[in-house]
């Protein structure tokens, strides 16, 4: 049997998405896992032992490019899949597996994707809260209850790869790593403030921790104001690595503090203490996936919002969650 996942576009719902190839392992254990997927996934479902191999989808987020389309639906004709399924709701992203002739394309209905799609499942939201329950669903048959259970993701990092990161940025690791995730891309409704950070650092550094700032570019400004409050003494390697290279640095770390963002679910995918702050979002919705995981949540009457900006102005729901709360469940 040959499946081909047309993968989400946002790195947290990537990582979601393991736990859907994990139940297709799980109830056919020979099949074959293909993934459609952006470009920069790539080093990132290297580390999902279910994937055989990957795609890259030839458009940017939000573009149409129905020729392109085309063409790779044409080309993927030659995989002889028996089944898709498609994990975004868009209509378009459902016209590739429709070119590639794919003679089950499972997904739910989505933007009323009827011809598209020939094996719709309605979506239940009161049924199905959480966006892993959503993915998961969609790997088992339609009439299969909803309560169906589910792995949590585990990427996979070899020593070697270990190794080579810690080669590339001349680490040492004779002291425990703090790592800092303080960015979010969704927006500053949902990361903690700079000096809250810079303060948990602080107070790590001088129990004889190393910490770790890990993003994007677009986190640098964060991550150089955090480094500047704890005079240069972080590791700062926002806008330094590759999603490859930062999967690999997290899986290095002993503790992890982390705004609801991508590199939250991959730590916990990690097998990492994971710290998590929310604000503007729902931790019952998109969840860090691990036992070890503590979400750190006031549950104030005006959140989750699930704004970008906090409409209030104020953004108590995270400036009012202090670093000795956040100290107290490291330590723990």
């Amino acid at each position: 049997m040959k499946i081909l996942i047309v993968a989400p576009a946002w790195v947290g719902d990537m990582v979601m998405a393991q736990s859907l190839l994990i139940a297709l392992k799980n109830t056919h254990p020979h099949c074959q896992i293909d993934v459609l997927a952006p470009a920069w996934s790539q080093g990132l479902l290297a580390r999902m032992p279910e994937v055989r191999q990957t795609f890259i989808m030839p458009l940017s987020h939000g573009q149409f490019g129905i020729k392109a389309r085309f063409a790779l639906g044409k080309t993927l004709r030659n995989e002889k899949y028996d089944q898709s399924i498609v994990l975004p709701n868009s209509w378009k992203s459902a016209l590739i597996p429709f070119f590639a002739k794919i003679p089950k394309r499972t997904g739910f209905l989505g933007e009323c994707r009827f011809g598209l799609l020939n094996d719709i499942r309605p979506l239940d939201k009161t049924q199905l809260t959480m966006t892993v329950q959503r993915f998961v669903a969609l790997g088992y048959k339609s009439d299969t209850p909803l309560s169906i259970a589910y792995d949590f993701p585990a990427l996979s990092v070899s020593a070697q790869q270990q190794a080579a990161v810690i080669k590339k940025f001349t680490l040492d690791l004779d002291k425990p790593v703090l790592v800092l995730c303080a960015g979010a891309e969704y927006g500053s409704a949902k990361r903690w403030p700079e000096t809250h950070f810079a303060q948990l650092a602080q107070q790590k550094l001088e129990k004889g921790w190393q910490v770790w700032l890990i993003g994007s570019e677009k986190d640098q400004k964060i991550t150089q104001a955090i480094n500047e409050r704890c005079h240069h003494a972080c590791h700062d390697f926002a806008g330094k690595t590759n999603l490859t290279q930062a999967v690999d640095l997290l899986s290095l770390a002993h503790t992890v503090v982390t705004n609801d963002s991508g590199l939250m679910h991959i730590a916990a995918a990690l097998d990492k203490k994971v710290i998590a702050l929310y604000g503007s979002s729902d931790p019952h919705f998109t969840p860090p996936l691990h036992v070890k995981a503590q979400i750190v949540s006031l549950n104030l009457a005006c959140s989750p919002c699930f704004k970008r900006e906090c409409p209030l102005g104020h953004r108590q729901c995270l400036t009012d969650i202090l670093p000795h709360q956040v100290i107290a469940l490291i330590e723990r």
